[in-house]
């Protein structure tokens, strides 16, 4: 079909067509803007969990910390909550702390492909009132020219037809890339879970045990004074 064609199938569908179209770009742009932002997100993510991991092990938390705040990844946002919260709370409230921000991350990366779900839902029926408006139309040539002939009812037939059709099409679309990113946020969610858990247990490892405390200043003058009389007796 050339442009010309185009131009003409454009006009024949009217505004109904019009509309389905700018949903179809709407649609297509969404998911440009987010291939682009979830873009070697995993990679990166796996990258920092791992530098992490391997500072945790030597219970160098300066330097994991250093490295959460140097690096671009959306991950590092729950690997700092943790930092934040370790030594200050208890480990159930640290875990839910951190699951906490893993989740706004995943809310994050999610954006705005509930708007694909709706344009999927939705193109269908504009496709359909699209066809109920160009039979319409049919039936109003008709009664004016009292004859029905193709001439006739066949421009209304044709919107009616293009604009179902269309509107099939655009759900397609949309529906494709919406299972295709929230299959993909599935599999997101579950490798940033697992490194939230992990993390989570490096770092109550590196809690202190309870007898390597360190004494109030009260205790430690009681602790004093009581070696010499030990000694005495």
């Amino acid at each position: 079909m050339n442009f010309h064609g185009l131009v003409e199938m454009i006009r024949t569908g009217g505004i109904t067509l019009a509309v389905i179209l700018v949903l179809s770009i709407l649609a297509l742009a969404i998911a440009v803007e987010r291939m682009v932002a979830m873009w070697r997100f995993l990679e990166r993510a796996r990258t920092l969990a791992e530098t992490v991991k391997r500072c945790l092990y030597r219970g160098a938390l300066a330097e994991a910390r250093a490295a959460c705040e140097r690096s671009t990844s959306l991950a590092a946002e729950f690997f700092l909550v943790g930092f934040e919260r370790h030594g200050r709370s208890s480990d159930n409230a640290l875990e839910a702390a951190v699951d906490r921000e893993r989740q706004r991350v995943s809310l994050t990366l999610k954006g705005q492909l509930w708007t694909l779900g709706t344009i999927g839902a939705t193109a269908p029926f504009i496709g359909l009132f699209g066809t109920v408006w160009g039979i319409l139309h049919a039936f109003n040539q008709i009664g004016a020219q009292h004859q029905a002939g193709i001439d006739v009812v066949g421009p209304g037939i044709a919107e009616a037809l293009v604009t179902t059709a269309a509107g099939i099409l655009v759900a397609i679309e949309a529906v494709f890339l919406y299972n295709y990113f929230m299959a993909r946020l599935g599999r997101m969610s579950l490798e940033l879970k697992l490194m939230a858990e992990e993390f989570v247990e490096l770092l109550r490892e590196q809690q202190p045990l309870p007898q390597a405390k360190a004494t109030r200043p009260g205790e430690a003058s009681e602790v004093a004074a009581a070696k010499p009389a030990t000694q005495e007796a």
